[in-house]
């Protein structure tokens, strides 16, 4: 059951210091609340430090912070290095969500830079001559999956607000690293040599060939002048000049080419812009955990660790079955919710209110019996002012996360993405488009009813994207984390808190559990790491966990303890958390 007094303790924290923020902040979006801490002293002598999918990504970050730039600041490096090294995952070409912690006002920010479907989008865009949904494989590698990306134009946003250096700076490690050569990481060559549609396209094959023709190895060197030259003119003209000029128009050229040709113009690209948006901020525990909005899934996640407060398992650990079962059981309540409800509130009115009212999430959890039956329906959650159809979304996984604190102790968490891996195999300038559009369900009716993710002009996908950033019970930074991995990134997510801020574990220790993805009928994870009475108690349970979908996170994050910083990286990815030294 819920520990009262400390939920309580939380509701009231999110109360008193939501009112003193909201003074100076624009009005709240549905369900969110502006966080406005206490700034304590652990904000002096401050490790700097980087978490990311890439060493080199990691070094780009540090070598900002050493210059003394800040969080912001060094986002940026990371990014513009990170679509250099693991291009598979994330780029210029593709969308991000970003929470920002301000150390001084000991406010939280979220920034939305989803990319946003064109103009010329249609409901029925990727169904087809039959009807039926085009094969996902056709989707992706088609002109219609490429949404404006909005990525580097939300870093330009955050900088614009936050940062410290000028942006025309924050380049070098990434330029360089394209210009001199870099050496080939383990799994830009394992997905370059692979058979996914998107490696054996033309564009991916001429960026990752050896001379001879042969797909590069581990090690090799590869050079990128195209991206080194698209970044100079970044650096020089502005976030904008991704989606304004020459660029903006070779990328929309782009989507046009064969097969299925998409309707993305320059106009659409100039017309992008990414949102300041208020966090959705709830209690965990002793804990509050903010997320972005809609059309991020961080309102999903806040659900999930909301109904699993209604279960025993924080007095449990990792090596009770009935721990794992109880996780299993809510992801797929959570999910059927999710999948019903969650896409652009710029569109759809999304109950995030309703998701996270606590007779609601009562009542959802009280489906959890002794043992995993068929898969949960969706509720019907309070502010409900439509009813909505199944949907019908495939998520890939091709997205990055990464962490960064500076010497002020500001922070950012960024989740970042071209969706599947290389995107849609399409590239442009050094640099591949995403296939976002393709997070859109594919059918627009279910049943006769509207489905909440459909394609429409303008609109952005639903996204799983949920970068997180945790506070403590007097109001000051906790813990900042996130994943890449698809539908499967709210799990990721999950699980880390739950290990962290419920099992007492280190952040090493939260990412290094195993994984396990639940949602509908199916249970996938990684089953050679769950002991084997762990598997058996599930089985017993009715959850049987399979192999094959959602295995690969790439969590990376840091925990604030006694006035130290304890980070981790997936040992699943190629990353590292990293900090300078304080002198």
């Amino acid at each position: 059951m819920i520990r009262t007094a400390r939920f309580a303790a939380s509701l009231l924290l999110l109360g008193i210091v939501g009112l003193a923020a909201c003074q100076h902040a624009p009005a709240p979006a549905s369900g969110s609340t502006t966080r406005q801490a206490q700034v304590g002293a652990w904000t002096t002598n401050v490790r700097p430090g980087v978490g990311a999918a890439n060493p080199l990504a990691v070094e780009a970050g540090l070598g900002v912070l050493r210059a003394g730039g800040n969080a912001i600041d060094a986002a940026v490096a990371v990014q513009a290095t990170l679509g250099l090294v693991e291009p598979q995952s994330s780029g210029l070409g593709g969308g991000a969500f970003l929470v920002y912690y301000d150390a001084k006002t000991g406010k939280v920010t979220a920034f939305d830079g989803r990319e946003a479907a064109p103009a010329g989008a249609t409901p029925d865009m990727f169904l087809g001559a039959d009807g039926k949904p085009l094969p996902f494989s056709d989707a992706v590698t088609s002109g219609r999956s490429t949404g404006s990306p909005g990525a580097i134009a939300m870093l330009g946003l955050a900088h614009e607000r936050f940062g410290h250096l000028p942006w025309r700076d924050l380049f070098g490690t990434a330029t360089h690293a394209a210009e001199d050569g870099f050496a080939a990481p383990k799994r830009l060559a394992r997905f370059a040599g692979s058979n996914f549609p998107q490696a054996t396209l033309p564009d991916a094959r001429a960026m990752f060939s050896r001379p001879d023709g042969t797909p590069i190895q581990a090690g090799d060197t590869l050079h990128n002048p195209a991206y080194a030259a698209t970044l100079g003119t970044i650096a020089a003209k502005g976030p904008r000049a991704l989606l304004e000029g020459p660029i903006a128009e070779q990328i929309a050229a782009r989507t046009h080419d064969e097969p299925r040709p998409g309707t993305l113009t320059a106009r659409d690209l100039a017309a992008y812009r990414p949102h300041v948006v208020e966090p959705v901020c709830r209690p965990y525990r002793v804990y509050v955990v903010c997320v972005p909005p809609p059309p991020s899934s961080g309102v999903s996640l806040l659900q999930m660790l909301a109904i699993l407060e209604h279960t025993d398992i924080a007095s449990r650990g990792p090596a009770d079955p009935q721990a794992w079962f109880l996780f299993a059981e809510a992801s797929r309540i959570m999910y059927a919710d999710r999948d019903r409800y969650v896409a652009d509130p710029a569109f759809v009115r999304v109950p995030v209110d309703g998701l996270l009212d606590p007779a609601y999430v009562a009542s959802r959890a009280a489906l959890i019996g002794g043992k995993a039956g068929p898969a949960p329906g969706a509720g019907t959650p309070p502010g409900l002012v439509a009813r909505l159809g199944k949907d019908a979304t495939i998520e890939a996984a091709g997205t990055s996360h990464f962490v960064v604190v500076d010497a002020k102790g500001n922070v950012v968490s960024m989740t970042t993405s071209v969706e599947s891996l290389f995107g849609s195999g399409r590239a442009v300038d050094g640099f591949f488009l995403n296939n976002q559009l393709t997070d859109f369900s594919f059918v627009p009716v279910e049943d006769g009813k509207p489905v909440a993710n459909a394609v429409a002009p303008g609109k952005r996908p639903r996204s799983s994207m949920s970068p997180v950033i945790v506070l403590d019970g007097n109001g000051r930074l906790y813990a900042a984390l996130g994943s890449p991995g698809g539908s499967a990134i709210i799990t990721y997510n999950a699980k880390t808190l739950v290990a962290l801020l419920a099992w007492g574990l280190t952040m090493q220790q939260s990412i290094d559990l195993p994984n396990l993805y639940s949602r509908g009928n199916d249970f996938y994870g990684e089953v050679a790491k769950f002991p084997p009475d762990v598997l058996s108690g599930l089985a017993a349970r009715g959850v049987v966990v399979k192999t094959g979908r959602g295995e690969e996170s790439g969590l990376h994050g840091f925990a604030v303890r006694d006035g130290r910083f304890d980070g981790g990286a997936d040992p699943r990815r190629e990353g590292e958390w990293r900090q300078l030294d304080v002198r």
